[in-house]
């Protein structure tokens, strides 16, 4: 495992990722995890325009589009958002096939849009969870993205505001136990520590 500093994330995490053969079909798969207000998000779009500026096709998935709400990592929630992420992102893009899957409405509380994703060259997974044990055998890489705890509470407040605190720190106790139990930081090809802030949708990074 490679224990970098994020000064120049995109530039290392490109340069490991390309000297691995395909593992997602004829395409590479980046799982990019880590605590909720990391900087998850920030390195994942940087890291597809990177590829794109390459000349290579890449697209993101953001996990937080894929939860069944804020308890979207609880014991009893998570083996349906494996499957999810498997059946209907995963295996179509494996098969050569375009992934459909289905958007997660957190206003609404229920699951809503479909989205179409026809096979790219790199396939960017992105989100608490990203990681898991269930997509391993599919990931070309595994990035492990993490900084201190009051710093990504100020953020999550920052971004969704103070009414969600509460929310926030339910799901840090429910990452921690998921990280914990598919042993995601142990297993990262890449760890990354960095001070910069994430997108700002109203579901955790």
């Amino acid at each position: 495992m490679g224990d970098v500093d994020l000064a120049d994330p995109v530039t290392r995490v490109l340069s490991a990722l390309t000297a691995r053969p395909a593992t997602l079909g004829g395409s590479r798969l980046v799982c990019i995890d880590g605590p909720a207000g990391s900087g998850k998000t920030t390195l994942a779009e940087r890291l597809r325009t990177a590829i794109v500026r390459h000349g290579s096709t890449a697209a993101v998935v953001h996990m937080d589009d894929l939860y069944e709400g804020w308890e979207g990592l609880a014991p009893d929630l998570a083996p349906a958002l494996e499957a999810r992420v498997l059946t209907q992102v995963l295996h179509p893009l494996a098969s050569g096939r375009p992934a459909h899957w289905q958007q997660y409405d957190w206003h609404g509380h229920r699951f809503d849009r479909w989205h179409d994703l026809p096979p790219v060259d790199v396939l960017i997974l992105e989100g608490c969870g990203s990681g898991a044990q269930a997509y391993a055998v599919l990931c070309t890489l595994l990035v492990w993205v993490e900084a201190p705890r009051e710093v990504r509470i100020e953020r999550g407040v920052a971004r969704d505001g103070p009414d969600v605190l509460g929310s926030w720190l339910a799901w840090m106790e429910l990452e921690r136990a998921y990280f914990a139990s598919h042993d995601t930081a142990a297993r990262a090809d890449i760890t990354l520590r960095n001070g910069e802030t994430g997108r700002g949708p109203s579901p955790p990074e």
